[in-house]
């Protein structure tokens, strides 16, 4: 049979989504409601802070304020259908719908990984090389940063998007979640795809854990080197990266499990998958604004 004849069998996927009870998926709209609201709301008045705020005119900044907006991307990829569906009996997604799911999921979630190195190595410049943080972090390694992140973000997830649109998909449509994902579509192929669902999962994986290693490896750097010439630095850098360190642990650790460590349990994928998709996504406002002394002030000033 030809592979497009295949294709063209599936038009749309059916979510099976987080719950069958009606009353809970009323308590989850509500929730997911207002954590999606907060997300964007916080992410954007970041950006605008930061745009609007000349004192925070810094590549620490630069780096945040792109952040924030992956981040409102990101969250904006699954979201918004997930709450639309606790609204319907059939939860259905084309799928052309699916495969943009996928794309924008894993170019955004790319690109933030990469970024979040990018501001590790800001802090490594500022703390360990402060007479030369002006010269190394200029306004055009700034955007180089930036730039590298979206195009890595742009390459990975081009990549797995080319494996997985030529799969043929020609008999089981349902999906035991509220979005598409490459480890849950990839079941649904009409071949067998151990080989193919090795490699796509071994290059999120690597990738993130790359990543992962690289920012332990920088704030272990930061942390000693600091300590190694006062407690009192200690003390500052500590507070400095406390807030980068946390924000590193909590997008990385749940994307290594789905990937490096796939479960068995199915609600502790879903648990995972909502972590990641509707949670992380908000980190960024909460904790940089809550444990940022600038952007307190800034916002004190505006």
């Amino acid at each position: 049979m030809d592979l497009n004849n295949n294709i063209s069998m599936v038009s749309e996927f059916i979510f099976l989504g987080l719950c069958d009870s009606r009353e809970a998926q009323a308590f989850l709209l509500v929730i997911f409601s207002s954590l999606y609201l907060l997300t964007i709301l916080g992410n954007i008045f970041i950006v605008l802070l930061i745009t609007a705020d000349l004192h925070l005119h810094s590549p620490m900044y630069f780096l945040l304020a792109n952040l924030s907006f992956i981040d409102l991307c990101l969250s904006s990829v699954t979201t918004p259908k997930m709450i639309t569906d606790f609204l319907k009996e059939s939860k259905t997604i084309s799928f052309g719908g699916c495969m943009c799911q996928i794309f924008f999921g894993h170019f955004f979630g790319g690109g933030e990984m990469v970024l979040l190195v990018s501001m590790a190595y800001d802090r490594y410049v500022a703390i360990c090389k402060p007479l030369r943080y002006s010269s190394i972090m200029g306004q055009q390694k700034c955007i180089q940063l930036v730039m590298t992140s979206w195009i890595i973000g742009f390459v990975h997830s081009i990549s797995q998007l080319v494996i997985i649109i030529k799969l043929p998909f020609c008999g089981p449509r349902e999906l035991d979640s509220f979005f598409c994902d490459i480890p849950l579509v990839i079941k649904l192929a009409c071949m067998d795809t151990y080989i193919l669902k090795m490699l796509i999962n071994a290059d999120s994986g690597v990738l993130a854990t790359i990543c992962f290693i690289l920012l332990l490896i920088s704030y272990s750097y930061i942390l000693l080197t600091v300590c190694h010439h006062s407690k009192d630095g200690a003390s500052k850098a500590l507070s400095t990266c406390t807030a980068h360190i946390t924000v590193v642990v909590l997008f990385f650790v749940p994307c290594i499990f789905i990937y490096l460590c796939p479960l068995s349990i199915t609600w502790m994928d879903k648990f995972l998958a909502v972590f990641y998709a509707v949670i992380t996504p908000l980190l960024n406002p909460a904790i940089y604004t809550l444990r940022n002394k600038e952007i307190k002030n800034a916002i004190k000033r505006l």
